[in-house]
């Protein structure tokens, strides 16, 4: 059976092709016909020419003659030589020589089972030969299958993509995937609802489709487009078979994707409320605990504990308000809820703001003048700088905090030229393994695992959200925030936003 070419373009669209197998076509049987009405007689000739009359030696030859002619031409040749091959032996090597009687009924036993010898070697090669076209063509269409199984699992996954190449790999005009709602009742006909489609004006029912296979009880292709070859027809087989696994591998990857977003959803639930029931209710102790001080009616307190109470109502009412913002900041930044109101915003400019309240004597503003503007939102920079050196602040007491910035070449973001802000303390500094955690919400340095606050209050209280909040704000504005440890000793906090490429406001 003559084959088609195979295709090697690597052209996910084209249509399916299968690799050369070649049978034994009009022209082998034609060569095996001449053979068998040629070498027969040759043989006999060869033999009378040289004098040779050992007729089973030349039987043998006979039948090696049928041999050749049935791997050349199969079995129809061969059954022509193996005739033709008894019929010479009796005429011109068993006696009597020169005619077809024949004397010894030993010889003529001799004849029919060279016959049958003959004619069942012929046929044993016909089946081989046979068995050997199906098997190339199984292994063509094996090799065929597998390098589009390739392609299809190399692409993005979708069903879409998945049926675009269906419908491209067996010519059709468009490709349809059926899915079942629900079980139908007993005895009532199954509801279809459309999955994916592929191609232009896709059939939608059973009735509009040129062609459908059912894959299983849950899904069915419908095509429509001209008649299938037999082996795209075992293709579409195939292709059903890879049509529940990529429906399969959606839906794991879904379940996948809904099972880390409850988890997700878990810990942050778990965090809140232990947030809540130790972070936010100590300052609120505080706050209670002073203003029913100052509510005593039977006592009087000096003007400067009355100074300390009121400052105390004010530091936790602050602490209060910090934590609740970045607990509405967290929780817009899982939502993928920030939206930031880009412009051209100098480092400087937001320093005032960010640092107010933070002890300016530990603070080392060492930022160079004339620095280009950043593309970035005033208020979320703000809140980045102000988590940053708070949580420098907290984590190393003892040292200074040093803000610098800079500008120039081998600072991107990507192929776009960017500015750093580098915020540096001297303290303990942060292991590798803390790295990689910290940023983490609910997670603080000192904590047995991350997700969560463990107990108390850590080293410097709060419910570890700085970090994760000022890293989620810097990627919302196309920035963002890594960790390195300072020489010397001490962590470097490094802000990356790109540069404004408008006019600064």
């Amino acid at each position: 059976m003559a084959g088609t070419e195979a295709q090697g373009n690597g052209d996910d669209g084209a249509l399916l092709r299968f690799p050369t197998v070649r049978g034994i076509g009009r022209g082998r049987v034609t060569a095996g016909l001449v053979l068998a009405l040629l070498l027969p007689p040759a043989v006999e000739l060869a033999v009378t020419v040289l004098n040779f009359r050992n007729f089973a030696m030349i039987m043998l030859l006979q039948l090696a003659v049928a041999v050749a002619v049935a791997a050349i031409g199969g079995l129809w040749p061969a059954v022509v030589a193996a005739v033709l091959g008894s019929f010479l032996l009796n005429y011109f090597s068993a006696d009597p020589v020169g005619s077809l009687s024949i004397a010894d009924p030993t010889t003529l036993f001799t004849l029919v089972v060279f016959l049958a010898v003959a004619c069942g070697v012929a046929l044993a090669v016909g089946l081989a030969s046979r068995r050997a076209q199906e098997a190339a063509r199984s292994g063509a269409e094996a090799t065929a299958l597998s390098e589009l199984a390739l392609r299809i699992l190399s692409s993005d996954g979708s069903l879409e993509t998945f049926l675009e190449k269906v419908r491209g790999n067996l010519g059709m005009d468009a490709v349809t995937l059926l899915g079942s709602t629900a079980t139908a009742a007993r005895g009532a006909p199954a509801e279809w609802r459309v999955l994916a489609t592929a191609g232009p004006n896709p059939p939608v029912t059973h009735a509009a489709a040129d062609h459908a296979a059912v894959v299983d009880p849950h899904y069915t292709l419908l095509l429509r487009g001209g008649p299938l070859s037999p082996q795209h027809q075992r293709m579409l087989v195939a292709f059903g078979a890879f049509v529940v696994a990529v429906r399969e591998r959606q839906q794991l990857v879904k379940s996948r994707r809904d099972n880390i977003r409850l988890s997700e959803g878990n810990k942050m639930r778990t965090s809140i409320l232990r947030a809540v029931s130790h972070d936010l209710r100590t300052p609120l102790a505080g706050i209670k605990l002073a203003v029913s001080s100052l509510r005593q009616e039977d006592v009087t307190f000096p003007r400067e504990v009355e100074r300390e109470l009121l400052e105390t109502i004010e530091d936790y009412a602050d602490r209060l308000d910090h934590l609740v913002d970045n607990l509405l900041d967290m929780s817009r930044i899982t939502a993928d809820a920030v939206n930031p109101l880009l412009s051209g915003i100098l480092w400087a400019d937001v320093l005032p703001d960010a640092l107010r309240g933070v002890p300016h004597e530990r603070l080392r503003n060492e930022l160079p003048p004339n620095l280009p503007p950043v593309q970035a939102d005033a208020g979320m920079l703000e809140r980045v700088v102000a988590n940053i050196v708070e949580n420098a602040m907290k984590y190393a007491p003892d040292s200074d905090v040093v803000l610098t910035a800079r500008t120039g070449e081998g600072i991107t973001l990507g192929e776009q030229p960017a500015s750093e802000l580098r915020i540096t303390d001297h303290g303990k500094g942060v292991g590798h393994e803390e790295v990689l955690t910290m940023f983490q919400p609910f997670q603080r340095f000192g904590d047995s695992s991350a997700g969560a606050p463990v107990g108390g209050t850590g080293t410097g209280g709060g419910i570890g959200l700085g970090l994760a909040v000022a890293k989620g704000f810097s990627e919302a504005m196309g920035g963002r925030l890594a960790a390195e440890p300072t020489p010397g000793g001490g962590l470097t906090m490094v802000v990356t936003l790109p540069l404004w490429a408008g006019d600064p406001l």
